[in-house]
């Protein structure tokens, strides 16, 4: 008897702990390192096996099923141990539609939602969300999650209003949860590798002096999106949230008070990087734009800005263009110092170091051994027209050194959600966190105002801080 009431008590003993176990396992291992390997997430062998039940798999909620939210979401298709536990859009013919299929096929689990508060509500298992809505949501729906709890990867722009932003920055603080902004080239291993080695470490550029940066776009890519037949979206739940027709739904960045205008749709992700790289704020800005093309747009469809940023010893200016009527030279960044310049972009295309011809090739040669930089390659000799002389104030074109860091195959996206992912598992900072994202709105949002004074604007300290 004795024995037997010894065995029972410690059979339930056991069960105890196990249950206890099974509720802080997948808590705690999310302060653990995350699985190894690149297994596909999406896959459905191998998401039975990398994310299916295990302790350290990340739960997570996609809001905003549209094309920017797909684009997150297929970014995470290489990231093991994420499932996608909820997906919430507001267009339930197709956008919600579509990913729920995909995700279904794939064999996550999922419920959908139209209302993100209900969704919140219902579901208490999630762990992050990422917000993909309109960036007029953007502040209503990160905060929510915050407050809920929840860790949160938000699109940039961080909000269409310093109000808005500053909210989500007060409730990052008084939730202490993660907030991520999608800046992503602040994860990219091609900018950091440029940053870290290049201009902090080996100091290639000597003293930076000048930034330029653009992003051209060609009409075509501005045209209005349409919508699928017999998939609109009703009336009541349009002006419910927030759009007055189903066009305005499907273009509402070109809108005010729903989108930010081009310079924050396109520009804010390089104005970023001028803020990175020269570890400043701007302390003024000038920009000029109009509705020059576009003429059924509130927002224009061209800004040229330069801004200034004071580094003590000297002023940078940092111009910066975004055009919607031609594609040209697309989108980069240029970096312009005394010693040499760094052309950079998303694309693979571009990313160059350059010499200037008077400095020594032997100071370069030792950054090439350390594999900083690439061998260079020599420019081709300058030929002259019959007898035509070269200028004298001609400087010959500069010898170029690739960057040896690729993306390795990911897509652009990708870095920055892994980076977002290990900060919640506790191997990782954020390489984007709210205080940041609150100072690029802060420098990017100026530009609207500049636009409509005609005048240049200053920046005080103070502006920059929560």
């Amino acid at each position: 008897m004795a024995i037997g009431l010894l065995n029972f008590w410690s059979e339930q003993s056991k069960m105890k702990s196990q249950e206890t176990m099974n509720k802080i396992d997948r808590r705690s291992f999310l302060r653990s390192t995350a699985a190894a390997g690149a297994g596909l997430a999406f896959s459905p062998m191998v998401f039975a096996q990398t994310s299916g039940g295990k302790a350290d798999a990340i739960n997570v909620a996609l809001l905003g099923a549209g094309a920017q939210g797909q684009v997150l979401m297929n970014a995470c298709r290489n990231i093991p141990g994420i499932r996608f536990k909820a997906v919430c859009d507001i267009w339930t013919a197709f956008n919600q539609k579509r990913v729920s299929r995909m995700l279904t096929a794939y064999r996550h689990e999922h419920n959908t939602y139209v209302d993100y508060q209900e969704m919140l509500d219902k579901e208490k298992d999630l762990d992050a969300v990422i917000v993909a809505t309109p960036d007029f949501w953007h502040s209503e729906h990160a905060v929510a999650c915050l407050k809920a709890g929840l860790n949160v990867y938000c699109e940039k722009e961080m909000s269409n209003t310093l109000e808005g932003a500053r909210k989500m920055v007060e409730a990052t603080k008084e939730s202490g949860k993660l907030l991520q902004i999608g800046h992503q080239r602040r994860s990219n291993p091609r900018y950091r590798h440029a940053y870290e080695k290049l201009i902090a470490g080996a100091k290639l550029l000597g003293k930076i002096t000048t930034i330029n940066g653009q992003w051209n776009r060609s009409k075509a890519a501005c045209e209005d999106l349409g919508s699928p037949r017999n998939a609109e979206i009703d009336q009541a739940t349009l002006e419910k949230y927030g759009f007055k027709s189903m066009q305005q739904f499907r273009n509402w960045r070109w809108y005010k008070g729903l989108g930010g205008g081009p310079i924050v749709d396109l520009g804010s992700h390089q104005i970023d990087i001028y803020s990175w790289f020269l570890g400043a704020n701007p302390k003024a800005v000038l920009a000029s734009g109009g509705i020059d093309y576009w003429k059924g747009h509130d927002w224009y469809d061209n800004v040229m800005v330069i801004y200034e940023y004071d580094l003590g010893d000297r002023t940078v200016r940092a111009f910066y263009q975004t055009i919607t009527t031609n594609s040209s030279n697309g989108y980069y960044e240029s970096f312009m110092g005394d010693e040499g310049t760094l052309e950079i972009s998303e694309a693979s295309a571009r990313g160059s170091v350059y010499r200037e011809a008077w400095v020594p090739a032997d100071n370069w040669q030792k950054w090439v051994k350390m594999g900083f930089i690439k061998e260079p390659v020599e420019p081709e000799a300058e030929q002259s027209a019959g007898d035509a002389v070269l200028d004298v104030r001609e400087s010959p074109k500069p010898p170029s050194y690739e960057i040896p860091v690729t993306m390795e195959g990911k897509p652009y996206h990708q870095p920055h959600l892994e980076n977002f992912f290990d900060a919640i598992r506790g191997k990782a900072k954020l390489n984007c966190p709210a205080e940041i994202g609150y100072e690029t709105a802060v420098t990017v949002l100026k530009v609207n105002e500049a636009v409509a004074a005609g005048n240049k604007l200053e920046f005080k300290p103070e502006d920059f801080e929560v």
